[in-house]
């Protein structure tokens, strides 16, 4: 998809939104006048018109759902707040429920499987596959487990157990198990001949996975290829070795960042003795890589999980409040820096105005350091023994830009306050904090991997504190020194 299409979609996403909520809204306003009628004790005849008008504005609700992909829907549910998303999803045909409940973030779907009963779960998740329910598995009521299981054959329950025995972020909770296999010991026409007995071939189909007898990977048949060559050649003739094989342990992130260097649409997953188990495809591997940017996004917003834009307060102070306890502390502790030098300050109130400028560009300077390092990172580009060539490169970027922009605001802070002393402090002290800004920039995200942890994780707000009270400290302090 170009971009102009990509801009065209989303266009016509926002309109059908934006005429969803005009209908929420008129729906809204007819309840109201209903409400206002009923307490008045008017006749219910005279009150039929509008109950009319509210029936069939919920039937053209419905209509303008119909059509919608179920990530389209999933979209509007998110953008509505609690009692408008459940208004929209009773007039989801229920046979889309489960499609849309994949689609939808965490957050939202709890509110939806919440306002939803046993009866009406059960006919959601059941025509699922089992790579499919074990994504929905852990959001769900306690009390529908048994029945569910209950309602699979046993080669679901199987393929469910083997998903949900691995963690969140490993391939195997991942991996697809509806695939095509063939042998290699039989002919191309024999496979066309297979396939065609296939109503449709799995999604994102791209290529066979050959195996022998023991179900043992032997290599893979693109499908194009099937297509163009003789159909009397034999599979074992044509196929190649795949050398992009997965096993279920592997980090999630780590393969997808493998399916965008290789340009892969699916690869097969495999067990310690290369047998075939399953397959993970283009999909599940660009959701892996949409929720680490929004997982590294909350990291670095103090966030500790993906909240409901239209959550309970409640639920949102709850996901917030362990980081703004943390900055508060940090705060408090800056503030006692500016209290070591009130009698600077009091003598020469110019300190005041200028010392938020050194705190802040040294804030933003590390910022840009630590968006670079977790991104390098995220990339695998990164590890903790190249710090030091990182703190050389940081540092001297640091030094140029100090001496180059500390002489600029050094130069107007001498000319607006007639004081060329002042101006020569702040050129030190911008300098100065920018080179703390750079050594903190590394330091403080290479700690965090070094400890095994999310170099985003509060990374920020540790920053932030180093260059408020480091900057604060530089500057005041030499200020003390030679212009006292």
């Amino acid at each position: 998809m170009s971009e102009t299409e990509a801009r065209g979609a989303g266009q016509r996403l926002q309109e059908q939104l934006d005429t969803i909520v005009d209908l929420l809204r008129q729906q809204q306003r007819m309840r109201d006048e209903l409400d206002a009628l009923r307490d008045a004790d008017v006749d219910p005849v005279a009150r039929a018109p509008i109950a009319e008008a509210l029936k069939d504005s919920g039937e053209v609700l419905q209509q303008q759902l119909e059509p919608l992909h179920p990530a389209d829907i999933a979209f509007i549910l998110e953008s509505l707040p609690l009692d408008e998303r459940l208004t929209v999803w009773e007039r989801v045909r229920s046979d889309r429920d489960g499609e849309i409940l994949l689609e939808v973030s965490d957050a939202v779907r709890e509110s939806l499987i919440a306002d939803m009963d046993q009866g009406e779960i059960m006919a959601a998740v059941e025509p699922l596959d089992a790579d499919e329910l074990a994504d929905l598995v852990e959001d769900l009521p306690t009390e529908v487990l048994p029945e569910l299981m209950a309602s699979l054959d046993a080669q679901q329950r199987e393929q469910l157990q083997s998903a949900l025995s691995y963690e969140d972020d490993q391939i195997g909770a991942l991996m697809d198990f509806e695939m095509v296999t063939i042998r290699e010991d039989v002919s191309l026409e024999t496979v066309l001949r297979y396939l065609r007995r296939f109503e449709e071939l799995p999604p994102q189909t791209d290529k066979l996975f050959v195996v022998n007898h023991d179900n043992v990977l032997t290599g893979v048949l693109p499908l194009h290829w099937l297509l163009v060559n003789p159909p009397d050649r034999m599979v074992g003739e044509l196929m190649a070795p795949d050398v992009n094989t997965f096993h279920p342990g592997d980090d999630a992130y780590e393969v997808a960042q493998a399916f965008e260097r290789y340009d892969l649409v699916t690869a097969p997953v495999v067990d310690e003795g290369n047998h075939l188990i399953g397959r993970i495809t283009i999909d599940a591997m660009v959701d892996v890589i949409r929720e680490e940017g929004e997982s590294e996004s909350l990291s670095r917003g103090g966030l500790r999980e993906e909240e409901d834009i239209f959550a309970s307060i409640w639920a949102s102070v709850r996901n917030r409040w362990s980081w703004l306890a943390i900055n508060l502390v940090t705060a408090f502790l800056a503030s006692r820096v500016i209290g070591l030098f009130e009698n600077s300050i009091e003598k020469l109130v110019a300190l005041a105005t200028l010392m938020p400028i050194v705190a802040g560009i040294g804030g933003n300077s590390g910022n840009q350091t630590i968006t670079m390092i977790v991104r390098a990172s995220a990339l695998d580009q990164v590890n903790p023994n190249a710090i030091r060539r990182l703190w050389q490169k940081e540092l001297g970027v640091a030094l140029f830009n100090g001496l180059i922009w500390g002489g600029v605001i050094g130069t107007v802070a001498a000319l607006l306050y007639e004081s060329p002393m002042l101006g020569l402090v702040m050129t030190a002290a911008m300098t100065l904090n920018l080179l703390l800004a750079a050594f903190m920039g590394v330091g403080i995200p290479m700690a965090l991997i070094r400890l095994g942890r999310d170099p985003a994780l509060g990374a920020s707000v540790f920053l932030t504190f180093m260059t408020d009270s480091g900057g604060f400290f530089i500057f005041l302090g030499l200020a003390t020194l030679f212009l006292m």
